[in-house]
């Protein structure tokens, strides 16, 4: 039998439903796990964390919402993935971590054999979260690093910080997807990204979607698009102060981008193999993975089989 899923909202967990999650992650049964809000003691969590680090078969695992509520609580979750050796996505959007909480994390997310998919939004992270993050994020050339990160709603963070990032970010060998959604970024920091897109051979997808960005940052990215190669994708700009006009100039930009590329694929023929489709569907617009978007929300994950 294949191994199937879990996932429960917003419930409290009985000790019976506890006793279930383990057996079945013992038992390698589960490839989704997801108990986003839900509550559970202190004492059941552990179990729940054991259960992780014994599991072979798991490779999404999603604790939003406040499930990782407490350091103590955090210390369980690291002990379980510096076991595990299986999962590839992890959602931890909504707990308050603070940068205590991802120093207590920092070890075993960065050693992770298979992680490549991190959701941290809402954490309540601020700089020195960021430089963990960073080295999440290894060099081109390097070990293999995050695909796909999220750092949306960690308003803490401070320019400097951003910075950091935007320089990790440009010299990653494997980052796809970065959303960035909903942080005070404002057009310095945007700036700095797009040199960051410019640099990146990797990055397709790039959350710019209420950050304080006005027409002079989106000028700077139709400038980036317009006369630089670019791996990039998907550019979102929603709830920000930029006009419809330049949006759409992006949009169409990154359009044609996409659509000279795949010719230039199929007129080469069988010589060489065209570019590799994400298997992640980005954000909440599936149907169009190189415009700029401007729906809101969080996207889907590298594993995405249930939502934040």
């Amino acid at each position: 039998m294949l191994p199937g899923s879990i996932q429960i909202t917003g419930e409290a967990l009985s000790c019976a439903e506890v006793k279930d999650i383990c057996d079945s992650l013992k038992e390698n049964s589960v490839r989704l796990l997801s108990v986003r809000g839900c509550q559970l003691s202190d004492r059941d969590f552990g179990r729940v964390c054991r259960g992780v680090a014994e599991s072979h078969s798991l490779a999404q695992l999603n604790l939003n919402l406040g499930v990782v509520s407490t350091i103590g609580r955090t210390k369980h979750l690291a002990d379980a993935l510096k076991a595990n050796r299986s999962i590839q996505t992890l959602f931890l959007h909504g707990s308050p971590l603070l940068d205590a909480g991802l120093v207590t994390l920092n070890g075993a997310l960065s050693t992770h054999p298979s992680l490549v998919s991190l959701d941290l939004g809402d954490c309540m992270l601020g700089d020195e979260a960021i430089r963990i993050i960073c080295g999440m994020l290894p060099p081109d050339g390097a070990k293999s690093g995050l695909k796909e990160l999220t750092l949306s709603a960690n308003p803490a963070i401070s320019s400097q910080g951003w910075a950091r990032l935007a320089v990790a970010v440009a010299h990653s060998s494997q980052l796809r997807v970065l959303n960035l959604d909903y942080n005070p970024l404002g057009d310095h920091i945007a700036g700095m990204l797009a040199v960051s897109v410019a640099s990146s051979r990797t990055l397709e997808v790039l959350d710019l979607e209420g950050t304080g960005l006005t027409n002079q940052s989106a000028q700077i990215f139709l400038d980036m698009v317009e006369n630089y190669p670019t791996s990039l994708r998907v550019l979102v700009l929603a709830e920000n102060d930029i006009s419809p006009e330049l949006q759409q100039q992006i949009s169409d930009l990154l359009s044609e981008g996409e659509e000279e590329e795949e010719k230039d694929g199929e007129a080469r023929g069988s010589a060489v193999t065209p570019r590799e489709k994400p298997n992640w569907v980005p954000h909440s617009n599936s149907s169009s993975s190189q415009m700029v978007l401007m729906t809101s929300g969080l996207g889907e994950s590298f594993l995405a089989e249930t939502e934040m």
